[in-house]
């Protein structure tokens, strides 16, 4: 192990990653479903998460809050209703705040609502040798679609392009808001969330996502830019033909990196000293099928790829409850590995 490893805080390795230089040994970040932390859990203990070693610390709360509404159903912010009977994480929109192509008589919530900044002091104290990011999901398409209905959403992308760019701008208003009482924290970048894409390419297509997308994204990178605070964005699916607009428009580190439908490794290469990755670690086949030798020797492959920067390891999504624990504990043992020198026997 050397002197450099030990002399640098986690915050520290990640913002090497983050400048395009050469870490000591490749960070990690990992997020789990509600099923798989109970594993975590009842494995680790309730401070189960303390003993993952992430690398970064995660600040507000990306999915926002939510109130009850029946047994299955809550209801978050911008009055949006999930059905939770299938995914106890998140579920499925099942109301439409938006049912005509117009902002009238609807309200936006509060940006500044306290609920977003409480902890943050708290948190930062408690983690503090950790890379801050303010986490803000639903960022833009993935709000706007929430609200009107996807397919009536992307019908107004034909049919009603005002009414899209004046959505969109409204979203972007609200989250710049956001961002701007963050950036009065002590933190170092801002992790927006907003999927774009499916396993074969963009949900909207290039041309769309060029007119109505990256003109907010531009506005929202450049709040955090501005404050020379690094841009993180979780996008799903295959939409590795972005990447270099979103250099352009700011981005920093992309989020999940999905094996699956883009060529993590090659890529890493290509747009090192450009854009960060986090992720790559495939969520789909190796965790919940592979033995726990393919997801070490996976593992192990990623972290030799980014072992000259550009990368964050991680699972390509938060980790379901269809993968073994075993498999979950091959990753975290190969990540901290690289610090401890051997491989820790925590099962």
């Amino acid at each position: 192990m050397s002197s450099q490893t030990n002399s640098l805080s986690k915050r520290d390795v990640v913002k090497c990653v983050i400048a395009g230089e050469r870490p000591p040994y490749v960070p990690w970040s990992f997020s789990f479903t509600a099923e798989a932390s109970e594993k975590l859990a009842e494995h680790f203990g309730p401070e189960w998460e303390n003993s993952l070693g992430n690398h970064l610390l995660t600040l507000g709360n990306g999915v926002g809050f939510f109130d009850d509404v029946t047994t299955d159903i809550v209801r978050d912010v911008f009055g949006v209703e999930w059905d939770r009977s299938v995914d106890k994480d998140i579920g499925n929109v099942c109301n439409k705040l938006l049912p005509t192509p117009t902002l009238e008589g609807y309200t936006f919530p509060n940006p500044l609502d306290q609920r977003f900044f409480a902890d943050i002091p708290e948190r930062i104290a408690k983690y503090g040798d950790r890379y801050r990011v303010f986490s803000l999901g639903f960022s833009l398409y993935e709000r706007a679609w929430t609200l009107r209905g996807m397919e009536d959403l992307m019908m107004d992308f034909h049919d009603n392009p005002d009414f899209v760019q004046e959505l969109l701008t409204a979203i972007a208003d609200y989250n710049i808001a956001q961002v701007q009482k963050a950036l009065e924290y002590d933190i170092d970048g801002v992790y927006f969330g907003d999927d774009w894409g499916s396993q074969i390419g963009l949900q909207m297509g290039r041309r769309t996502w060029t007119k109505f997308i990256a003109p907010q994204l531009k506005r929202m990178y450049g709040a955090v830019r501005s404050a020379g605070k690094a841009v993180f964005i979780h996008s799903c699916g295959d939409v590795d033909e972005l990447f270099d607009d979103l250099v352009a428009l700011g981005l920093n580190c992309f989020n999940p990196f999905q094996p699956e439908v883009m060529d993590v490794f090659g890529l890493i290469e290509q747009y090192r000293g450009r854009l960060a990755f986090h992720g790559g670690l495939s969520t789909q086949q190796t965790l919940p099928f592979g033995t726990t030798d393919d997801v070490r020797a996976e593992t192990r492959r990623l972290i030799a790829a980014g072992a000259s920067g550009g990368y964050i390891l991680s699972p390509a999504h938060a980790v379901e409850g269809d993968v073994p624990l075993a498999n979950i504990l091959a990753f975290i043992e190969e990540a901290q590995a690289q610090v401890t020198g051997h491989v820790l026997q925590t099962a």
